[in-house]
């Protein structure tokens, strides 16, 4: 009898669609609704400040619309390289506070990587850490990937400090890899193993 394949047994169950709404103790994640959200995410993503360690805007009317058209359409993975795009919303209010997005970077190596981008106006509540608690705990439980990073410019201390609070490894400093706003920039590497989200955890409940 063939010896099972570990690796078979253990990769993605793809294709994969979240039970939507992800839903925290606060907040809802939810596929982004290119009409409904324009107003509220343009409020944050065309403002310099939020872009400025960005790799994209300050985004004008047009440009959103065009990317918020083709994010919406992010709501399943299905192979390496595919990504959902959603909406960070408070239960409370019902108000889109920012977005995230999840990449399955390699489906065979189980690899994967988050993003995240808030309204300058909500910082200071946490909404970030637990939406992106939400995001490693997708990847590792639902997903069982093995290891999950972000990359982020170097000069984003705000952005590194989110991602300690997660628990997340600075694990690569890259000197000048990047040409942001007319200049080099460094790009800083975090990551957590999936043992290490385990043991974060802590025992399960008897």
């Amino acid at each position: 009898m063939p010896t099972p394949d570990i690796s078979a047994r253990l990769a993605p169950p793809l294709p994969y669609t979240p039970a939507y709404p992800i839903r925290t103790d606060r907040l809802e994640l939810r596929p982004i609704r290119a009409d409904d959200d324009f107003e509220a995410i343009y409020a944050y993503r065309s403002l310099p400040e939020v872009c400025r360690y960005l790799y994209t805007g300050p985004y004008e009317e047009d440009e959103l619309r065009a990317d918020l058209a083709i994010k919406a359409t992010r709501a399943t993975l299905r192979d390496s390289g595919d990504f959902l795009s959603l909406a960070v919303v408070v239960r409370e209010s019902g108000q889109v506070i920012g977005d995230v997005s999840f990449a399955l970077t390699h489906a065979q190596h189980r690899q994967g990587t988050i993003g995240y981008v808030f309204h300058p106006d909500h910082g200071g509540h946490g909404y970030a850490t637990e939406a992106g608690r939400a995001l490693l705990k997708l990847g590792f439980e639902d997903l069982r990937l093995h290891r999950i990073q972000a990359e982020l410019d170097g000069r984003n201390t705000a952005s590194a400090r989110l991602l300690e609070r997660l628990g997340m490894r600075r694990e690569g400093h890259l000197r000048e890899n990047e040409f942001l706003d007319g200049e080099w920039a460094d790009e800083v590497v975090y990551a957590m193993l999936a043992r290490e989200w385990r043991e974060r955890q802590g025992p399960p409940a008897e």
